[in-house]
């Protein structure tokens, strides 16, 4: 067969068909007109930038006058709250963790109670500190009583409170409070001012109120009794003083002499003359010699007038070193048993060696240091080594109280 003839049938491959490149862009001019600039800035403007939350640790101080303390507490104006709010309308925290500070870990490093001041309190979290300027922007949105002196990046596992292994606490005491001749009821007895029964002005002891009759303090025995609690003559107030007791001198001396106001008015008035220059001589040897008896009062009550000398510091810091150490602190706070691990805390120092003025009333100023305390732990401390100090409770008491 010849296949010459025959036509052949063949397939043509057509080549892959290539994509059409982009049309080219035109070069846009290089100038610009305000418009244009304008409009680049306002893109620019809108796009706010990100930040990370970075974990710092804040140093600041406040003072605690008007505060229900540290702690953020419901209902109560705080420290811890003002800072919370300070710190959200300064950015460094956002809208959303507002009101909830676990969700930036926050942690302070010690407590404090109402009224009470901190010189160096520290507290951390996950916070924006960028852009720059945090702390004048706190300090621009907080009261004056509190002030941020700077913060410090920490490591993200940083907790101000578990990384703390010092606290140091410093309380004062009026020095009149360690006086063992004060009298104890002082409580009950400004309780009295206003009363009908009210008690009377403290005469002996070197306590700045009132106390019982009778317990401490003398009176004349021509002081009358009205004249102590109703009267309010003061002690310093001689002329005052010595013009009552003349005027009581004399009708006492009247009476003795057998000048009564039954008799006549003119046998009176010749007893009065005859009798004249005899009252004048002894009312004014009795008001001399109370005048006396009023200097030499003063004169022992101002050597009976406690200080803090050396004798009742060495013996007051002896009573405040029984706490040093480590020791069972479960009778110095409140619902912890004696079994619990957490009533043992460790104490490194506590002294009081130093006495501030403020007022005019002296001060001692105790200083205590620890790794840590529990509640009421301090204050309970101090109250039994006032107690020891002024003789209402054994020293054996403290090592008891520590088993």
């Amino acid at each position: 067969m010849d296949t010459s003839d025959t036509p052949v049938t063949k397939t043509a491959t057509s080549p892959p068909q290539q994509q059409e490149p982009d049309p080219k862009r035109l070069k846009m001019s290089t100038t610009t007109t305000s418009e244009d600039e304008d409009a680049a800035a306002t893109t620019t403007d809108t796009k706010k930038p990100r930040y990370k939350r970075r974990k710092i640790a804040m140093f600041f101080a406040y003072c605690g006058v008007g505060y229900q303390g540290m702690q953020k507490n419901p209902g109560a104006k705080t420290i811890e709250g003002d800072l919370e709010e300070a710190l959200f309308h300064a950015g460094a925290v956002p809208e959303q963790d507002r009101g909830n500070p676990k969700r930036y870990d926050w942690a302070r490093s010690a407590r404090t109670d109402k009224g009470v001041s901190a010189v160096g309190q520290v507290v951390s979290g996950r916070f924006y500190i960028d852009p720059p300027g945090l702390v004048e922007r706190l300090n621009q949105i907080l009261p004056t009583q509190i002030r941020i002196f700077g913060y410090k990046r920490a490591t993200a596992s940083f907790n101000a409170k578990k990384f703390c292994d010092r606290r140091r606490y410093v309380y004062l005491i009026p020095v009149f409070a360690l006086d063992p001749s004060c009298h104890r009821d002082r409580e009950s007895v400004l309780s009295s001012l206003g009363s009908g029964n009210e008690l009377v002005k403290c005469l002996e002891c070197s306590e700045r109120g009132r106390k019982v009759i009778g317990v401490m303090g003398k009176r004349s025995s021509f002081e009358p009794k009205s004249t102590i609690v109703q009267s309010g003559i003061s002690s310093n107030n001689i002329d005052a003083e010595n013009l009552m007791k003349e005027d009581n001198l004399t009708s006492q001396l009247k009476e003795e002499c057998g000048i009564s106001s039954n008799v006549g008015d003119a046998e009176n008035a010749i007893k009065e003359d005859n009798l004249t220059s005899e009252l004048k001589e002894e009312v004014t040897e009795r008001v001399d010699s109370l005048v006396v008896e009023d200097k030499v009062n003063v004169e022992k009550k101002e050597e009976r007038r406690f200080f803090y000398g050396e004798e009742e510091k060495k013996r007051f810091n002896k009573i405040l070193n029984y706490y040093v150490g480590s020791h069972n602190f479960h009778n110095f706070t409140t619902r912890t048993k004696a079994d619990d691990p957490a009533a043992r805390r460790y104490i490194a120092s506590f002294h009081a060696n130093t006495v501030v003025t403020v007022e005019g009333i002296d001060f001692v100023k105790c200083e205590v240091v620890g790794q840590s305390f529990m509640l009421h732990q301090i204050r309970k401390m101090i109250g039994m080594a006032v107690a020891v100090m002024r003789g209402c409770a054994p020293e054996s008491l403290i090592e008891t109280a520590l088993r």
